[in-house]
């Protein structure tokens, strides 16, 4: 195994929990790996009126990738407010936002899902260009083809790599020219593909078909709205967001993090379940291509989350000390 840099951002609320824990698990696991940490989010902005400083973006810049907890988007954003993610996001290109679901041994999980949304991470309604004139608000969404055609390459690649199987979910029956530059775009990469079984879902027929029958799917891709609703719907399916992970992947950064907010209602109560945390690990991992201890940890936290000790979201009373410990001691 190399020795690596590994950039670290609790961000807000309960990150400043479950990145010391998840810290914890890869050194149990024995991963070689100084670190570094790093200030974002909405609590460093009210301090300092920045959501992230220059030394954040040194940290980022030189090191292997980065795993960061929690941020605290709020609903009425203070003039100057950045979102600290999706402005790191932005900043380095991270176009890829890779959401696994696959089924945990966990109470009211679905049975043998194991599908990942990969979600256009830069641009669609989440450029925030809106303004109001009076009493009626627009929002633009901004979709080009070099975006589609770069994040349909990477959603081809992903679906060869698992079971050749690519689904485009899109709207374009009502969109047809932001939709359905996405979705052509797609299509017209995935030509000559040998071997993949390709199709199209509308995304309102998308969101039913996950929830009846969610076994079908292998590799989604969708625009960044679709994919940022879907992915938490998909979670629902396996456990919810407490065991949800995902990865901001681009050509040369990783940022690695939860799915799940900064939950201001428990923040530091010790309560919060660190395994979405951990498993953003595990992708960060993958990445790297530490696959053995990827999996390693991916194994130990499948034998807590089925033998206990569980946390509260999971049903079980454990705080976030004594399932760490549990997943150390496993490993």
């Amino acid at each position: 195994m190399a020795h690596y840099r590994i950039a670290l951002i609790e961000g807000d609320g309960i990150g400043h929990e479950v990145i010391p824990a998840a810290r914890r698990v890869l050194d149990a696991a024995g991963f070689d790996a100084e670190y570094v940490d790093a200030q974002a989010g909405y609590e460093y902005f009210l301090d300092y009126g920045t959501s992230t400083p220059q030394a954040t973006y040194d940290a980022v810049e030189n090191t292997h990738a980065t795993l960061f907890g929690a941020a605290t988007s709020p609903t009425d954003k203070p003039k100057g407010f950045q979102g600290a993610i999706r402005h790191l996001r932005q900043k380095y290109g991270l176009y890829a936002n890779v959401r696994p679901t696959k089924t945990r041994p966990v109470p009211g999980s679905y049975d043998n899902v194991d599908l990942v949304i990969v979600r256009e991470n830069t641009q669609g309604l989440y450029v925030e260009q809106e303004r109001r004139y009076g009493d009626t608000a627009i929002a633009d969404t901004v979709i080009t083809k070099d975006a589609s055609q770069r994040i349909g390459k990477f959603a081809l690649n992903l679906a060869m790599q698992r079971r050749q199987k690519l689904s485009v979910v899109h709207k374009a029956n009502v969109l047809p020219v932001t939709q359905g530059l996405f979705l052509n775009t797609i299509l017209d990469e995935a030509k000559g593909v040998e071997g993949l079984n390709l199709s199209t879902m509308i995304v309102d027929n998308a969101a039913m078909q996950l929830v009846r029958n969610p076994q079908q799917f292998d590799v989604m891709v969708m625009t960044n709205m679709f994919g940022d609703i879907l992915s938490d719907l998909a979670a629902g399916l396996v456990g919810g967001l407490g065991i949800a992970a995902s990865g901001n992947i681009g050509d040369k950064f990783g940022i690695f993090e939860s799915v799940h907010g900064s939950a201001p209602d428990i923040a530091g109560q010790g309560v919060a379940n660190p395994t979405a945390t951990v498993l953003a690990a595990v992708l960060m991992l993958q990445h790297l291509g530490e696959t053995e201890v990827a999996t390693r940890i991916d194994n130990a936290v499948n034998k807590i989350l089925a033998e206990g000790p569980r946390t509260r979201d999971l049903g079980g009373t454990a705080g976030t000390e004594e399932f760490t410990n549990a997943l150390i001691g496993y490993l």
